[in-house]
């Protein structure tokens, strides 16, 4: 069952279209952060799917095309063989699956932390510098991520060890 605080007030929840969008400019920069990790050459549906999460943000194009966007990020993971370059892929899937759903956003930072990991980086200080970025957004926000990042991380296969 979803957390009803992350979706949107037109699906039945509350989140606010601002909020919304907020939490996508959020993951989106989580994202965005973990790219120099990336193997090169950068597949160009990562970058597509970056530019149609911060479309999507703009209210510049549909949930529809966000979500084509991010099937072609994951297939992005599925072709890669490098676990940093996989996570990064994922979060970027995820990020721009934020369009559809609010708390796709979590699995963005998420990925992101699991890349930094994979790199062999420092989980923490890719933690604290995604914090910041969070700060930046309203309260309701920050307490909502906040709230729920900890225990989705516990939940997924992998990533428990992020909070600890």
């Amino acid at each position: 069952m979803r957390d009803k605080r992350f979706v949107a007030i037109h699906r039945g929840g509350s989140l606010t279209k601002d909020n919304h969008r907020q939490l996508m400019h959020w993951a989106r920069k989580c994202s965005e952060h973990v790219l120099p990790l990336l193997e090169l050459p950068i597949d160009d549906r990562l970058l597509y799917a970056l530019q149609i999460a911060k479309e999507w943000e703009e209210g510049q194009v549909n949930v529809g095309k966000a979500m084509k966007a991010s099937l072609g990020a994951h297939a992005v993971a599925r072709e890669l063989s490098n676990p940093a370059s996989i996570a990064i892929a994922r979060a970027i899937g995820q990020t721009v699956a934020t369009a559809h759903m609010a708390d796709h956003s979590l699995g963005g930072a998420l990925y992101g932390l699991k890349a930094v990991q994979q790199a062999g980086n420092s989980i923490e200080k890719e933690r604290q510098w995604q914090t910041s970025q969070l700060q930046k957004l309203p309260s309701e926000i920050v307490e909502l991520v906040q709230a729920t990042l900890i225990q989705k991380a516990a939940a997924l296969k992998g990533f428990g060890d992020f909070f600890t």
